[in-house]
């Protein structure tokens, strides 16, 4: 166990959709987000993820496996994407278009 002075206080979360998994820990200053993952059983637990394709974050901003850790940082594992929000995003605007034209017009 590390000494209080050098320890870090970390939390690792990954969300699922039916929950979110939360596991804090105490590191030594200097761990990485590698070792924190590690160090939390979640890749143990959970065979789905995989950490040369899952995205990783600190706080919701990407972080890359050998980031140094801070006190109180927060390391999160993300999901991939079900769908590409940038085209559900086009895709929902060509319907609305599509619906538009021609609609509402009376011939007489």
């Amino acid at each position: 166990m590390p000494k209080m002075a050098d320890a870090l206080s970390i939390e690792v979360a990954y969300a699922l959709p039916q929950k979110q998994e939360l596991v804090q820990l105490s590191l030594a200053s200097g761990s990485t987000v590698q070792q924190a993952i590690e160090a939390s059983g979640l890749v143990q637990k959970h065979p789905e993820i995989d950490l040369t394709k899952n995205k990783i974050g600190v706080f919701g901003k990407l972080a890359k496996l050998d980031t140094v850790l801070r006190n109180r940082d927060r390391v999160e594992i993300y999901r991939p994407l079900i769908a590409d929000p940038k085209e559900v995003r086009r895709k929902r605007a060509d319907e609305g278009k599509a619906m538009k034209k021609g609609g509402g017009r009376l011939e007489g």
